[in-house]
């Protein structure tokens, strides 16, 4: 069974998590060998363009000591097979589309979302 994630936020759990949960969940998931493609859009296409981990946080005397670190995550869910697209028009509306993708990532319109879609048995939105 063919799984596409779309992650349409960012950053959710990030403070207070290593890493972006279904991010993880997905690697996870790979791991146990799923069928699995990651399609970023909305405020989730930033992770396609970030450069730099999550900055450490303190709040009173707790400290995040392992902030999570999208890029890593990416690119090991790249690393194993996993198709990642970012739709380019949600890019563009946030003001993004002219920095540079990391590896591996492909970009997709919205128009060709249709066929993205039509290629798997299950789209989970999270």
């Amino acid at each position: 069974m063919k799984v596409l994630q779309v992650i349409d936020q960012a950053f959710r759990t990030t403070t207070e998590e290593q890493d972006d949960t279904i991010l993880w969940l997905t690697q996870s998931m790979r791991g146990a060998g799923g069928n699995l493609t990651v399609l970023l859009s909305g405020h989730g296409v930033y992770y396609a363009v970030q450069q730099t981990p999550q900055p450490a946080l303190t709040l009173a005397s707790w400290s995040q000591t392992e902030p999570a670190d999208i890029t890593r995550d990416l690119n090991n869910l790249i690393e194993s097979g996993v198709p990642v697209y970012a739709v380019t028009d949600d890019l563009e509306e946030r003001g993004l589309s002219t920095r540079q993708f990391l590896p591996g990532v492909q970009a997709i319109s919205r128009q060709s979302l249709v066929n993205l879609y039509e290629s798997v048995d299950q789209v989970w939105q999270w």
